[in-house]
């Protein structure tokens, strides 16, 4: 009878080795955090403070838009369109979406869009309640032309 020999490898084990080379490149990976500046599209010297009818919300990430007709006093309406946060800031703010249904009644504060259009950057939105909320967050934009502070969140 002869007797086989079994010998091990010196190697380290390969899916052991590949699976903490990939957990370490993966730890090490830090999230992007680009994002345009708010002066990249907006003006802070070109304040907005608009009423008007909502007309359409879209809750998208990375930015909501709220569209709502504005109606000049020469008669004409004009369909203006403003960047709100992700929709999960705006609800951690206490604002739903159910309240900017089409119809319904509210106040924009902000700033213009440096193109020139019907377009801006919603700081805050009150609805015809009386309730207010901060609908932007960009850490580099501009106090409102008044000095006043962005309202708190909804009840």
């Amino acid at each position: 009878m002869s007797k086989q020999v079994v010998t091990r490898s010196k190697q380290p084990a390969r899916p052991l080795a590949l699976l903490l080379a990939a957990l370490v490149l993966m730890g090490g990976a830090v999230p992007a955090l680009g994002h345009h500046a708010f002066a990249a599209e907006y003006d802070g010297d070109r304040p907005l403070d608009l009423s008007g009818v909502v007309t359409k919300a879209r809750w998208v990430n990375p930015h909501s838009w709220l569209y709502f007709d504005v109606k000049g006093a020469d008669g004409t309406v004009t369909n203006w369109g403003v960047e709100l946060a992700a929709p999960n800031a705006l609800a951690s703010k206490g604002l739903a979406k159910t309240d900017l249904a089409p119809g319904a009644q509210i106040r924009v504060r902000g700033f213009l869009t440096k193109n020139g259009g019907p377009f801006g950057y919603a700081v805050t939105i009150t609805l015809a309640d009386g309730r207010s909320f901060q609908t932007g967050g960009a850490p580099n934009t501009p106090a409102p032309a008044d000095g006043a502070k962005p309202a708190p969140a909804g009840p």
